[in-house]
This record gives C-alpha cells, sequence and structure tokens, in this order.
C-alpha cells in the first residue's frame, strides 16, 4: 500500500511527507500536468479535505478524491487498487438472481406451478484463488394432476466454483466448475446452464459504474464535480476475504 494504515484523510494532508508522496506516486504519462499552487490555496483545499472526515470519507476511493483536490489537476490519469468485499459479490447475486418471491430463484417452473425446480439463499466463499458459490436447490419434479405434482421431492445442496478475471471495466468470472450437484439425471440437465452460465453472468460488478455512482455527489460535498472518463482493470486478485484490483483510469475535475 502507498499510505500507512489507520491515517485519516486528514492526518495524510497535513504532514508534509505525505504531501510529498501523494504528489510524486500519481501515476501519469507524460509526467505530472499538475500546477505549482500558492501555499493559500493548498490551505483551502487542506481545509476542505478535512470536512470529509465528517462523512467518514476513509476509503481508497475517498482519499483518491482528496489527493486529487490537492494537486488540482483539471485532468489526472492514476493507478490504485480497489478492493470488492465477499459480501458485496454476494449482495449483488442475490439482486440479480434472488429478488423474487421469498428469496426463490425458478429454474423450472414457478411459484404457481405444481412441479418445479428453485434455488434459493447463495453463501460465497473464498478458497485458493477460486470463489465457491453453494445454494440449496429445491425440485419437484413428476407430472401435475389436480394442482398437485405427482412424482418426487426433494432438497440439495448444489456448489460452484468460479474463477475472477479482468474484462475491461468489469469484474468477471470464468471457468465454472460444478463441484456439487444432485444424482438425478434429469435435474443436472437443469441445473448444469444455470451454474455454468447464469451465476457467473449475475455477478459480474462494473467497477466503473460503481465509482461514478460514487461520485455523482461529489458537486454537493466538496463543491467541484469530479467525473470518472476512463477505468481499466488489469488483474482480479483474491486476497483474504475480498478481491483486491487492480485499476488506472482518468478522472476529471469541473
Amino acid at each position: 500500500m502507498l499510505f500507512p494504515s489507520g491515517n485519516t484523510v486528514t492526518d495524510l494532508l497535513f504532514h508534509e511527507k505525505y504531501r510529498s508522496l501523494i504528489m510524486n506516486n500519481l501515476d501519469c504519462s507524460p509526467p505530472s500536468p499538475f500546477p505549482s499552487l500558492p501555499l493559500s490555496v493548498v490551505d483551502k483545499l487542506v481545509h476542505l479535505a478535512s470536512r470529509c472526515e465528517d462523512y467518514s470519507m476513509i476509503t481508497f476511493l475517498r482519499l483518491f478524491v482528496a489527493i486529487v483536490l490537492l494537486a488540482a489537476a483539471v485532468q489526472a490519469c492514476w493507478a490504485g487498487e480497489l478492493t470488492v468485499s465477499r459480501d458485496a459479490l454476494e449482495r449483488t447475486l442475490k439482486q440479480q438472481l434472488f429478488s423474487g418471491p421469498n428469496g426463490l430463484y425458478y429454474l423450472k417452473g414457478s411459484a404457481q406451478t405444481a412441479c418445479s425446480v428453485s434455488a434459493e439463499d447463495p453463501k460465497l466463499t473464498f478458497k485458493q484463488d477460486r470463489i465457491v458459490v453453494q445454494m440449496k436447490t429445491h425440485a419437484k419434479m413428476g407430472r401435475a394432476v389436480g394442482g398437485a405434482c405427482v412424482g418426487v421431492a426433494f432438497s440439495f445442496p448444489a456448489q460452484v466454483s468460479l474463477t475472477p478475471q479482468a474484462e475491461g471495466e468489469t469484474i468477471g468470472f470464468r471457468d465454472a466448475h460444478l463441484d456439487r450437484v444432485s444424482g438425478n439425471s434429469e435435474l443436472n440437465f437443469i441445473l448444469s446452464p444455470f451454474l455454468h452460465h447464469q451465476v457467473p453472468s449475475s455477478m459480474k460488478v462494473n467497477a466503473a459504474d460503481m465509482l461514478r455512482k460514487a461520485l455523482a455527489g461529489s458537486t454537493v460535498s466538496s463543491g467541484y464535480k469530479i467525473t470518472l472518463d476512463r477505468l481499466k482493470i488489469h488483474s482480479v486478485l483474491i486476497q483474504g476475504d475480498a478481491l483486491v484490483v487492480d485499476v488506472d483510469g482518468d478522472m476529471s475535475i469541473r
């Protein structure tokens, strides 16, 4: 990490050695276009950045906003890391697939049909370099007779594991392995495309959209309109309980 943990935005800005680090580590090509600033302007920007603490702006993104304001750049390129937690990925999957009644996703049939196949309660864990998605699956298979499903009914856990990858400005997932499915070939025929394709595609995270939404209120909080013009993801790695995303991009201030 560029800065030691535990320092607030204000602490970083008020210590000259960190101010120097900020100016020397802005990753731009050609060399830094930032103009020299009069002391009075710097002091005002430091005061402005100190107000960020009222909003607990201690994340990387908001630290970056303070750095850009300090540099007073009209346009700057930057490189750094974004962290996406396991909980955020799990929340994304639930919002995309499991937002229906009772949190169920129907692979076959619906809540109104006698026979159906559904999944619920997805849980994500990280294991080495893979993301493991486990969910409860319920099946009522047979023939509908008089509003009831005449056949077999069973529940079992299904599990798929994935590898994260960079896809432009999106965190994507590939190499899906079906680690656990049922012993029923007919049911597995329904489960396989769901676990192989729908689950990975529903977990995708557009990092650029997330950052743009986070920056949308920058005019109100800082008096400047900060815009993300470009974002490129170079790599995505699992570290502990989060994805660490190596990125660079262009931002502008108006």
